[in-house]
């Protein structure tokens, strides 16, 4: 596991090194997601890249799509 630091500003900004942004294609704009998990802090950037990743990841029974019109509804019936 290779590690990179960087300091926490006054205003609770992080700066991700240069190394880090041009190997995950993070650029200005780019949203990221944190994660909590066991104790830890993981930081994923939600790139085009990734998203792609993800198809086929619920599998053909998922529920996804059907649970968000659901919340979606609720939401707006507030």
């Amino acid at each position: 596991m290779k590690t990179e630091v960087s300091k926490v500003t006054t205003k609770g900004q992080l700066v991700i090194p240069s190394k880090l942004r041009r190997k995950y294609a993070i650029k200005e704009g780019t949203q990221v997601v944190f994660v909590e998990e066991e104790n830890r802090l993981i930081l994923q950037p939600l790139t085009p890249e990734f998203i792609r990743s993800l198809r086929g990841s619920l599998g053909k029974d998922s529920k996804a799509l059907e649970t968000l019109l659901q919340e979606r509804k609720r939401g707006r019936a507030l």
